[in-house]
Formats: structure tokens, sequence, C-alpha cells
């Protein structure tokens, strides 16, 4: 692997194919850029047709190899690489961080939070149970049994590269099916390095990483026999088109496609308390995460003290490089999103938000964290994914009147509920559209529990024993003696 051995060095990677490095063969190449001084890194070679077709056919080699590998095996291999992961966190996170901006604290967490995702799936390939069904007649047997579904091709987006892509490659090997991974191309050395250390404990074609223009990998990992199943995390148009690509093909697809996370702050809301813990969950990673709370719903008794609290801890915020002592906010990753969020802010000042925010940094993909205070339910910050530095924030008389603002979007991924009232918590949980609920914190991801989201946010959970059973065949059989 062409992948740096000394912090602070960058290289982008190749490609692994059956179990070897090579550069890609592919025509175009794609410049890697620090958002964070606009600095070229290096040039990625994508992948050629040739190379994905080779592969799908280590892939398809590979899953004959791998799954017939004990489960208990497969765990252990798995926890090897992972161990190895967590030696090599620091070399990882300064890539992550070099390549996508987040501070170096958030690129050690989410390298460590990827360690834990696989380690659980790794612990949990012992555990895939069928079960024995009481037979109908005389000298014969039923059972049920979890079978790996076959090959997956993997699709990873660049905002949490290596959670995002640990979530797919934990249950697809744990399962006992290959995986063609397709790295987001913005952020590849991060995952090329986590890869590398998954790589080492795993037989050749278990595991393939491609870097590619994403419409063609697309196509043709889609459309090849070879691929059984797809897991795609990213924006609500891509993952309908896969999605109908997938249709066509009758692939089985997990689909998770953003969000627009609510926030409901009752009046007994203790603020002292929330306002910091959303304020460091809003802007963790520049506000560049599906589950980052955005439209908050204040009770008005508490309205003008939660603006004032939460405007002042946004704009003590430290924004700057993200290899920088002491900074709490990197930029945006590139400048087209840095472009689309200072847009958004625009036009939803024009529809009645008032902007309060700080000043950012006049070099790199930097936008100020920025409150819409008085924000109409129209405005084009409440309705449409902000992916940055944005929150939103409306007042409200009555719980029912924030549960139905709440639901008024297309999204329905995270939410999050500040109360100490049984009876709040009780209606919110009930009512609020949305796959994963967080009530006085922020905890709606776990590798032992569901993720996934209702509505636009997609189709499907990773992560927890849904996130295995996605990866798994149910076949049933009747034995006569």
């Amino acid at each position: 692997m062409s992948a740096p051995q000394q912090l602070h060095v960058y290289r982008c990677p190749e490609l692994l194919i059956a179990g070897a490095w090579r550069r890609g063969g592919g025509e175009r190449r794609q410049a890697i850029v620090n958002p964070a001084d606009g600095q070229t890194l290096d040039e990625l070679a994508l992948a050629s047709a040739k190379d994905l077709q080779d592969a799908l056919r280590a892939s398809a080699e590979g899953f004959e190899h791998w799954r017939r590998v004990p489960a208990h095996q497969r765990g252990e291999r798995l926890a090897r690489g992972v161990a190895r992961m967590r030696e090599r966190c620091e070399h990882i996170a300064t890539l992550l961080t070099m390549e996508q901006g987040k501070p170096l604290a958030e690129a050690r967490a989410e390298c460590l939070m990827a360690a834990d995702l696989i380690q659980w799936y790794a612990e949990e390939a012992r555990r895939v149970y069928g079960r024995v069904v009481p037979a109908r007649q005389p000298d014969s047997r039923m059972t049920v049994l979890k079978q790996p579904v076959g090959p997956v091709a993997a699709f990873s987006p660049w905002n949490f590269p290596l959670v995002l892509s640990a979530r797919k490659l934990g249950g697809a090997l744990a399962a006992g099916c290959s995986i063609v991974l397709k790295g987001a191309e913005e952020t590849p050395a991060s995952v090329a390095a986590m890869v590398a250390c998954l790589a080492e404990e795993l037989p050749p074609g278990a595991l393939q990483l491609v870097y590619g223009v994403p419409a063609e990998v697309s196509e043709a990992l889609i459309a090849s026999p070879v691929i059984r199943k797809l897991s795609f995390t990213g924006s609500v148009p891509v993952g309908r088109h896969l999605a109908q690509l997938a249709g066509r093909h009758l692939k089985r697809i997990t689909l998770e496609l953003g969000g627009h996370a609510p926030v409901i702050v009752c009046e007994d809301a203790d603020l002292a308390r929330t306002v910091p813990l959303m304020v460091a969950h809003k802007f963790r990673n520049a506000g560049q995460a599906c589950l980052a709370p955005t439209r908050f719903y204040v009770a008005r008794r508490l309205y003008v003290d939660f603006i004032d609290a939460f405007a002042q801890a946004s704009r003590a915020l430290v924004l700057g490089p993200g290899l920088a002592p002491g900074t709490q906010m990197g930029p945006l990753a590139n400048q087209r999103r840095r472009a689309a969020v200072l847009d958004l802010i625009e036009r939803s000042v024009q529809r009645g938000a008032r902007r309060l925010a700080g000043e950012a940094p006049a070099v790199g993909c930097f936008v100020a964290p920025t409150l819409l205070a008085d924000a109409p339910q129209d405005a084009p910050a409440m309705q449409d994914e902000p992916f940055g530095p944005v929150a939103c924030v409306a007042p409200f008389d009555q719980l029912d009147e924030a549960i139905a603002r709440a639901n008024d979007n297309a999204y329905g991924l995270a939410g999050y509920l500040f109360t100490d009232s049984a009876k709040a918590i009780l209606k919110v949980s009930e009512r609020l559209e949305v796959g994963s609920l967080a009530i006085n914190g922020l905890g709606v991801s776990v590798p032992e529990a569901p993720f996934g989201g209702v509505k636009d946010s997609g189709h499907g959970s990773e992560s927890g024993i849904e996130g295995m059973e996605a990866y798994l065949d149910t076949r049933f059989t009747h034995f006569v003696a």
C-alpha cells in the first residue's frame, strides 16, 4: 500500500483488490485538497472498468472462502484488526483531519468509534442464531438457519468516512459476506489506513477498497450478478437513484439518507446543561452530520434565554485548522459546501430569520457557527438539511404544536428532547417521527443499537442486531429421516 507511514505526510492510497494494493487504472485523477488552507495534498488515481471487474471477481472468490471460516474465527480475526486500528489511531486520525478538516480530537474519537463498531460486530458474529421448529410429523426435523447473503457493495460518504465505512465493513464481514467498499474520493487515505488494519487478517478477496467516478462504480457494481446486497449512506437524490438501480436488479439495499434533527426544549429543561450539550453536538464536524441537532423548538418562557446562551456559546468556539492546538471547529469539507451553506443562510434571512453569528477565518472553507432566530417554518434552513454550522430556533406554546412542527419535514432520522416531565417524554416518544430519539442527552447512535431513519431519511438499519440481520439470508430446512 502506498499510504504514508509518518504523521503529517500525506499520500493518496491505492486500490485494494484480491488482497493486493494497486494503482487505479482509470484515466481520471482527483485532487485531494486540505479544506483548512486550500492546498492540494495529492492526486488520487481512480479505478478503471477493469479494476471494478477484477474487484467483483475477487469478491466472488473471497466470499466462497470467507463464508466457510467459523464465526468465532471471523470474530477473532476482526478483533485483531480492531486492535491494530487502535494502535494506529493517531496516524489514521491525522490523515482524516488533513483531508476532511475536522479537529484532530474529533478525528481520534471517530477512529475509536469505528473500532468499537467493528469490535461489536466481531463479538456478535458468534451469536447469529437459528432455531428448531417443532416438527409436524414423526422422524423429521425443521430448522431455520441464518446464512450470509453474499458479496456486498457498500458506499460511504466523506463526512464521517471511518465510522460510516466501519458500520458496513463490520456487519458484512462478521456475517460472513465479502465486501467491495467504495470509499469517498474526498477522504481516501484515512479509510485506506483503516482498511489496511483489517485486510491483514482477511483472506484475499474478502475485502476490496475502490475509488472511482461514483456513477460508473455504482452502475458496475449494482448491475453485476456477483453483488447480492447494497448499503449506502449519503444524499436523498443519490439514494433514490441507487434504490432504482437495486430494484431493477432485485438487490437488497440499506439506505441512510441524512436528517434534519428537531430538538424540543420544554419549559422545565435545564438550560445550563442543555445549551452546552447541544452547541457541542451541533457544531461537531462543522455541522456536517446527519444526526446534528438543527431545528430547535423552545418553550416560549425559555426562548430569549436560550437564544442568548446558545449564541454566546457558539461565538466562543475556536475556529481554525484541525491540526492546530485548541481548535474546536474546523472548516467545511470543500468550497462547494461552504457556498451552499452561505446561500441557505442568506435565503433564510430573506424569509425573516434573524442571523446571529461570529467571525470565521478568511482563508479556507470556513463558515461561522450561525444561529437563525425566529425562523419561520417555511424558511429554507427549516426545510432543507443545512449540513453545516447552522441552527434554527423558534418558540412554541404547547407541546402538541412543537411535535407537529418537528414532524413537518421530509426527514426523520434523529430527534432530541429536553424535559423532566414523564407526560412529555411519553408523548414525544410515541409521536415524534424519527428513527432515534435522545432524551436529556445526545446518544442517538451506539454500536449495539440500530441506527436508521424513517420517511426520506432512509430504509433499514445499521448497527445492533438489526444491522447484522441486514447481511443475512434466512433458510428453512425440513429433514425427514
